[in-house]
């Protein structure tokens, strides 16, 4: 598959798995959700490769960073974000996401010596901009609560978890390891440990079976799971880990635009200013006299 379909895709699916989350809300707890989300994306993933015979057990030297990985990037993250959308607004939630690029590459350089490239470093900042300037008025609501600060405190974690997970990712893959294979024990993981979370903190155990609820889980597991972290995943391991995570600009860009549609978001001058930022960052990231950067590798 090309690198573009895949960043197309990843930005496309994780642009739209907002209208599931919500839909998701209701009588079941947040972390059960979320557990029986990678728990059915790691099924799917395991079926798929045994369908495909291609299942094997990961080599004793991956399952310290598949835990690892499990734990940042489909557990610690996601409990983060849960707490931190308590106390702010999902589009300050959003821009604390999208730092992610810069985390990135400031992980590479510290864990692998990567040198920091200045047109990403560019590229994110100018998302990050942009952002602002998309969500100004939820982001300045929050600054005058007490809560604010912790809230932001957690997002930033979760990012950085976020990272963390992504630089495992491309670890593993330098190991031969492939991200269907890595993510589906990595997803085992993750879920297993939000549901101790879950249990720990008392929180019942409940399934919703109405149409709604089931149609949200079968679309944040597979597309927004199986299909959404495979190839984004796949993205850190040919483009780089900082050059793929400017997904996280961009997909807050169209939950916008569906929101427009269907909700009924107007856009403001402010707000077009941001999305030209956005869409200037991506040129910064990926620009070099075309796009080759994201043709097949």
């Amino acid at each position: 598959m090309t690198n573009v379909l895949l960043y197309v895709s990843t930005v496309l699916i994780w642009g739209t798995t907002w209208i599931a989350l919500k839909l998701q809300l209701g009588t079941v707890p947040i972390p059960w959700s979320i557990a029986y989300r990678f728990w059915l994306a790691a099924a799917v993933l395991l079926a798929w490769l045994a369908w495909r015979r291609e299942a094997r057990w990961p080599s004793r030297q991956a399952w310290p960073l598949l835990l690892a990985q499990g734990l940042f990037l489909f557990c610690l993250n996601f409990m983060c974000f849960l707490h931190a959308s308590r106390w702010i607004a999902s589009g300050l939630v959003a821009v604390c996401f999208s730092t992610a690029p810069l985390w990135n590459a400031l992980n590479g350089r510290l864990f692998h010596r990567q040198p920091l490239v200045p047109r990403v470093l560019m590229g994110g900042a100018l998302g990050l901009a942009g952002l602002l300037l998309l969500f100004g008025g939820e982001v300045l609501k929050d600054w005058g609560r007490p809560e604010t600060l912790a809230g932001l405190a957690l997002a930033l974690a979760g990012t950085y978890c976020f990272s963390l997970g992504n630089l495992l990712s491309g670890a593993l893959q330098r190991q031969g390891q492939t991200p269907l294979q890595t993510n589906a024990f990595a997803m085992l993981v993750g879920a297993t440990a939000i549901a101790v979370y879950a249990l720990l903190a008392g929180e019942p155990i409940r399934f919703d079976t109405s149409a709604t609820y089931v149609g949200a889980w079968l679309y944040l597991a597979i597309p927004g799971s199986v299909i959404g972290f495979t190839a984004y995943l796949t993205l850190v391991g040919r483009l780089g880990a900082d050059r793929a995570a400017y997904c996280t600009v961009l997909f807050p860009v169209v939950a916008l635009n569906v929101s427009a549609l269907v909700e009924g978001y107007t856009w403001t001058g402010p707000a077009l200013l941001g999305l030209l930022l956005v869409a200037g960052g991506n040129v910064a990231v990926f620009w070099r006299g075309g796009w080759p950067r994201l043709r097949s590798a």
